[in-house]
């Protein structure tokens, strides 16, 4: 029985491809965490760009602490193959950070 290799999306650029395709599986799954990692990170960044307007009123979410912009999104870190939740907003060119809490409690 023969197995067919899984087929690139059309977009993926010939070099990164074979780039790729020369990898283990060890550094392939690393690959893969790096890349997921890399794209939240920059979805997050888009969305802290696409802020409403300094001025421009929002609803608080119910569960928002005082100390947190209503600008604030909520992003995932992974720590230690844990994952926890934190607000996060952009203050000048930095980008902070607060402690929401676990994704999964019941770990």
């Amino acid at each position: 029985m023969s197995y067919e290799p899984p087929t690139p999306p059309p977009n993926l650029p010939t070099e990164v491809v074979n780039a790729l395709n020369e990898l283990g599986p060890t550094r392939l799954r690393d690959v893969a965490h790096y890349a997921e990692a890399l794209a939240e990170h920059k979805e997050r960044e888009a969305r802290l760009e696409d802020e409403s307007p300094e001025g421009e009123l929002e609803e608080r979410s119910d569960d928002l602490p005082d100390d947190v912009p209503t600008k604030a999104t909520i992003t995932v870190k992974e720590i230690n193959d844990n994952r926890y939740y934190y607000w996060q907003w952009r203050e000048g060119d930095k980008i902070k950070s607060k402690y929401k809490g676990p994704v999964n409690p019941d770990r």
